[in-house]
């Protein structure tokens, strides 16, 4: 069985992370390589700050790197963007907490003006929502085949084709599994929280 690697794209990403798992720095190169350019291009369509993106991907592989062993054999794409997802939320959480540390109750004008500049983007909100609170709780609620496909249409923005080949199934399935997620999402919701969606800010 030795070492031998396949070097040609059939080298799945599965087998990738195995390698990894066992401290195969080689397999780390090729994964970062084969992964690292979506990944950026997504995070920067959540995040403005280049310097952050560069950070979260930075903190992503080095999760992947330390944690390989917890890959269950989903595809990996979805896995990496859920650690990347993750991490860029903990970013901008940390960024809002130390705008909101700069912003003194003493100056009104400055410190709206800098909480404006700071606020999230709706996108980034939904992240967060997407992780964290009610949206969170209902979404652990769903199966983890219709979060996926949820999360890469609507946190991501990616149309069904690409949902389709992020995650290794066919389109049809792609819209089959959105409408259940949203039906079960919502289901999820109306338990959590009776009232409407969309209260005061």
């Amino acid at each position: 069985m030795g070492g031998h690697r396949e070097k040609d794209e059939g080298d799945s990403d599965a087998a990738l992370l195995r390698a990894v798992a066992a401290g195969d720095s080689a397999a780390m190169a090729a994964l970062y390589d084969r992964h690292a350019g979506w990944l950026h291009a997504r995070l920067s369509r959540r995040c403005a700050d280049p310097e952050v993106v560069r950070e979260v991907l930075q903190d992503t592989f080095v999760t992947v790197w330390r944690s390989a062993d917890a890959h269950r054999g989903e595809q990996a794409g979805g896995w990496l963007w859920t650690i990347a997802a993750r991490r860029l939320v903990d970013a901008l959480r940390v960024q809002e907490r130390a705008a909101r540390l700069e912003t003194t109750p003493m100056d009104e004008a400055g410190a709206g003006h800098a909480a404006a500049a700071a606020a999230p983007s709706v996108e980034e909100r939904v992240l967060a929502g997407l992780e964290y609170g009610d949206v969170g709780t209902a979404l652990d609620r769903i199966s983890p085949e219709l979060r996926e496909v949820l999360r890469a249409t609507v946190v991501d923005g990616l149309t069904t084709r690409e949902t389709a080949r992020l995650l290794g199934i066919p389109e049809g399935t792609v819209k089959s599994r959105a409408m259940r997620a949203r039906a079960e999402l919502r289901a999820a919701l109306a338990q959590l929280n009776p009232s409407p969606l969309g209260g005061p800010a």
